[in-house]
């Protein structure tokens, strides 16, 4: 019925593979080893059934296979049985059923795959719906998938073959009856508007309910598809990028110009990325890169298609195509303004994989040369013989990631091998060039050396790339490697060339493994000297992927091997110049290496720390924050690239640049302690390089607190680089504003008391570089001088003494530079020492006449008086009345109370007193309300019932009609007449009852004088006659006052 003899297609999988051999038997497992290859091939007997159960141990059964058996096998491999049923018209029974049996899948990872959204590491019973063909029960098939030991597909199949039962109901997904033939496409049926669906509704869902979740497990199984060599990945993608395309966010975030939300962003970059990984297809066929190229620039031409850094284009030069291939190299792309999330894969179109020299690499553990020549920069061979390959970075990764991808890991592994051994060469070329530059660039102290694109941060990540493909490697058993050895098969063969063959594991320097090249190429990406990108997202992405590749990082375990390696590299990135991130002289954009440098530091410590240290405080410095530091000379020549764009780009990552620095100076700090030498070089690093004073006073305070730990006496080094921390923020912080800044000045008296009773001393003495005034006198005197501090410091009388006299010293200064602020406090310090005293209260009367408002004057006169010193307060209080000017209207003025203060001080310290105040209220208060009561209150009592030095007066009230009565009570009665007049030019009837009532009260001063009736009338009569066209006003002040 085979009526087509073709070799399988390298994308087409037989369904009865992997597991099964034309040698296998019934009831034996097959030798392959790849996904599922534990599956197990049925026979016709009831044994076979019983071993499939696990009733018979296996391999008991000796029956051959029959002839049947392997010509149904055969035409399941070439044909679906549908096509059989429609082309043959009579088809024996017992031959359909074993047609059928032998078309269904037998690994449970392809089952699964088509049954489930998830991947195989997901638990596939929790996986959104299927996608496969219609009449299977998707999530049954999941559920069936999840357990091998489990798997009632197996079961039935088994019991089907052993004639047990008749029947077997299909609960797995693809129907195997209606797949594609040899030399179709795709192996299995993709339900493609169930695929539409799933991904429309997930975007619709907006990164709620898990659905970023879902769409990064659907990118999940189009690498397992293409790891399966399964063409339905291609097909899978398409369908979700038409989704991802039509999406109707992209124009509303266009419109409005927001941005996408960042793990939104994310997706985009992993549709990118597994569109390069589909173009790069070492076997796909011309009409499909054809077909893809379209597709991909169709999408790349749409207006609302991301850009691949995020909504900040940039214009760098089309560096995929470092490695010219051919004539027809597609340049459309390199002319865009703007770089999309597709710009990448549509440049990858132009790759191909005809290269000898790669094939050679990629196909053969025994690829050497030792005919090596040092005179050409692109060799192809290292001193060692091992193969080399040039090519622009991150497209030399992406083409490793192809091979991972679509399930060719050994020679991934191989190329990856190569680059890393590039590299490693690289940077050695690169210390040469700079150890032979040194001198003039040291002299110089600038460079414009950079790379414009970074390895770290890359949208093609190579050196997760690489550092994935050799951890996996570690991780794996080499018969993994030979899931698909077709690959040489399909590529057609190289031509023969004389090499000299070595076994694999001499691609390896003596003591290399892949986990110690897996992490080398990690700290040589790491320490990568590289421009700072443009835009927000790009510069997170960084941030972000240096993260978490160290956090891979941190999961490995050192030994002694790659002890070695981080020494290695340690000491290339200190004297790789400006070719290294931790090089002396880097650009001033250059992307800074504090969280990478943390790492290191931590990882050397325990096996090399002044190494570790050097490291470190290379790493400290950022350089951008350097306002002297120039540019750059951009007419040297170079061997990287360096055409720097002339533009200092906004760093949106300042913040968390600046909290990793201070990040990795608290962990060496932290790791200083105890060791003078050590503390001291850290803490001029601080003062050198970190600019934000948040994060020195952040270190100042970490630093006493790992100081002053409760279960060991103080490090009184560590306290004392505390408190130097915090003097720098006090004069970094004393000419900003900082609303932190009390708490900073509160703390560094706290850390100075923990130091001695010398620091106190001594930022007291130098107070005007450290604090204001105000600062000064209201929080560090006054707690110098309080009794918790002298507690605390144990101090004798002397001491004591001593340290109040630098504290009244200070108190004194800072009311000479600011009396407003500070003469109050001054005094304060100063009570118990007399000519200290004398000597703030002399500033005082020196500021009173310009420096000081009236309020200031009051409150300190109030402290005199309470103080008693009844005659200073006096003295103050007829100061601040000079300056108090209180007008008619003003009735609630907050000075009233003061002035009521005064006057009756002035009453109670005699008539002289109050005779010479007088005035100055007259002069000062024009509101009639309060001239009146000052008028009562003075009275009521005889002033100075106890006067000076003892001196009893006569008792008798004091007469209005004569000074400084009498002249208290004509300027009060004249500020009745003038308010009135200026309330009657705006009132309304609304106010009229209390205009009555205010004249009610005008009326009792009035009769206070000895012709005061007389007076009052005459005010009245004239009232009526100026304000006679306000009849309802003027009949209701007859009918009160006649």
């Amino acid at each position: 019925m085979a009526e087509r003899g073709q070799l399988p297609h390298p994308a087409k999988r037989l369904c009865c593979r992997p597991g099964y051999g034309s040698g296998c038997r019934p009831g034996q497992r097959a030798g392959g080893s790849g996904p599922g290859g534990g599956a197990l091939c049925g026979g016709p007997s009831s044994a076979a059934a019983a071993a499939a159960l696990g009733l018979l141990p296996l391999g008991k059964t000796q029956s051959p296979e029959s002839l049947l058996d392997i010509a149904a096998r055969k035409v399941a491999e070439k044909w679906p049985f549908q096509r059989v049923e429609e082309r043959f018209e009579r088809i024996p029974e017992p031959v359909q059923r074993r047609i059928v049996y032998w078309s269904f899948p037998r690994s449970e990872r392809e089952i699964c795959m088509y049954s489930s959204f998830n991947t195989g590491a997901e638990d596939p019973a929790a996986g959104p719906g299927g996608a496969a063909a219609p009449g299977g029960a998707m999530d049954a098939a999941a559920a069936v998938a999840a357990d091998e030991n489990r798997l009632p597909f197996r079961r039935g199949i088994a019991l089907l073959d052993g004639g047990c039962v008749d029947n077997v109901l299909q609960v797995g997904a693809p129907d195997p009856t209606a797949g594609a033939s040899i030399d179709d496409e795709n192996c299995w049926h993709l339900d493609e508007e169930q695929v539409q669906e799933q991904v429309k509704l997930f975007l619709s869902q907006g990164g709620y309910h898990g659905s970023g979740k879902q769409l990064n497990l659907l990118f999940a199984k189009v690498r397992e598809m293409l790891k399966m060599r399964d063409s339905n990945g291609a097909r899978m993608l398409t369908l979700i990028t038409e989704q991802f395309m039509a999406d109707p966010r992209l124009s509303l975030w266009r419109q409005q110009g927001t941005t996408m939300t960042d793990k939104y962003r994310q997706l985009w970059d992993e549709l990118g990325a597994l569109w390069m990984c589909i173009v790069l297809n070492p076997h796909c066929k011309l009409e499909q890169k054809s077909s893809w190229l379209k597709q991909l620039k169709k999408w790349n031409s749409v207006d609302v298609c991301p850009w691949e850094d995020g909504n900040h284009g940039n214009e760098l030069p089309n560096l995929t195509n470092a490695l010219p291939q051919g004539a027809n190299a597609n340049q459309d792309s390199s002319n865009r303004p703007h770089r999309t999330v597709f710009t990448r894969a549509i440049e990858a179109c132009d790759l191909h994989w005809q290269d000898s020299h790669l094939q050679h690499i990629i196909s053969s553990d025994l690829y050497t040369n030792y005919c090596y020549h040092d005179d050409t920069e692109n060799l192809l061979f290292d001193s060692q013989g091992w193969p080399l390959w040039h090519e622009h970075v991150p497209t030399a990764c992406a083409r490793v990631d192809a091979l991972r991808s679509h399930g060719y890991p050994r020679e991934a592994l191989r190329l990856a091998i190569a680059i890393v051994n590039t590299l490693r060469r690289q940077q050695q070329k690169q210390l040469e060039m700079f150890r032979a530059q040194k001198k003039d660039l040291l002299h110089r102290g600038v460079t414009s050396i950079t790379n414009l694109e970074g390895w770290v941060g890359h949208p093609l990540d190579p050196i997760g790339t690489l550092f994935g493909s050799l951890m996996e490697a570690c991780r794996v058993d080499d018969d993994s490697f030979h899931g698909f050895s077709d690959f040489t098969e399909n590529l057609g063969q190289c031509k023969s060339l004389e090499y000299q063959h070595l076994p694999a594991h001499k691609f390896l320097e003596e003591g290399d493994s892949y986990l110690t090249l897996a992490v080398e190429v990690a700290l040589i990406g790491l320490g990568q000297q590289r421009i700072m990108p443009d835009g927000l997202y790009a510069q997170e992405k960084v941030c972000r992927n240096e993260e978490q590749l160290i956090s891979k990082l941190q999961e490995i375990e050192l030994d002694d091997t790659l002890v070695k390696i981080f020494r290695k590299q340690a000491v290339f990135l200190l004297e790789g110049g400006p070719y290294s991130g931790l090089g002396e002289v880097i650009h001033r954009e250059s992307v800074p290496m504090h969280t990478f440098a943390k790492y290191l530091f931590t990882s050397l410590l325990p096996h090399d720390a002044e190494l570790a240290y050097k490291t470190a405080l290379r790493a400290m410095r950022l350089l951008v924050l350097e306002s002297t530091a120039p540019s750059g000379d951009l007419s040297r020549p170079h061997h990287i690239a360096s055409v720097v764009p002339n533009r200092y780009p906004r760093w949106f990552t300042l913040s968390h640049i600046e909290s990793q620095q201070c990040e990795l100076a608290s962990t060496m700090l932290t790791a200083a302690k105890g060791d003078v030498r050590r503390l001291e070089t850290v803490l001029e690093s601080i003062q050198k390089n970190i600019h934000s004073s948040s994060h020195i006073f952040k270190l100042a305070q970490d630093a006493f607190k790992i100081a002053t730990l409760m279960d060991s006496l103080p490090d009184i080094t560590l306290l004392k680089v505390s408190l130097e921390l915090g003097l720098q923020v006090m004069r970094m912080t004393l000419s900003t504003l900082n609303w932190r800044r009390r708490e900073m000045v509160r703390w560094l008296v706290t850390c100075a008391t923990e130091v001695g009773v010398y620091a106190l001393d001594s930022i007291m003495q130098n107070w005007f570089t450290l604090f204001t005034p105000t600062e000064a006198t209201s929080i560090v005197a006054t707690t110098v001088m309080s009794n918790s501090t002298i507690v605390r410091l144990h101090l004798d009388c002397h001491q004591q003494e001593k340290l109040a006299g630098s504290a009244r010293t200070l108190a004194l200064q800072c009311a000479m530079k600011d009396p407003q602020n500070c003469a109050l406090s001054a005094l304060t310090l100063c009570e118990k020492d007399h000519i200290a005293f004398e000597t703030a209260y002399q500033i005082v009367l020196d500021a009173a006449t310009a420096g000081m408002s009236y309020s200031q004057l009051f409150t300190i006169a109030r402290y005199m008086e309470h103080r008693g010193y009844p005659m200073r307060a006096y003295k103050l209080a007829t100061l601040a009345m000079t300056h108090l000017n209180l007008s008619y209207n003003q009735d609630t003025h907050p000075a009233i109370n003061d002035v009521l203060w005064a006057c009756a001080l002035s009453h109670s310290l005699g008539k002289n007193e109050l005779a010479a105040i007088i005035p100055l209220v007259v002069k000062s208060v024009k509101c009639a309300t309060v001239l009146s009561d000052i008028l009562r209150r003075c009275t009521l009592t005889t002033p100075g019932m106890v006067g000076l030095h003892g001196r009893r007066n006569s008792g008798k009230l004091m007469s209005l009609d004569k000074a400084p009565l009498r002249q208290l009570l004509d300027a009060t009665i004249g500020a009745y007449i003038n308010t009135t007049h200026s309330r009657l030019t705006h009132i309304s009837p609304r106010h009229y009852s209390e205009f009555i009532e205010f004249l009610s009260k005008a009326r009792e001063t009035f009769l206070m004088a000895h012709d005061g009736h007389i007076q009052f009338t005459q005010f009245i009569d004239n009232l009526k006659q100026i304000y006679k066209g306000k009849k309802k006003l003027m009949m209701l002040v007859r009918e009160r006052f006649g």
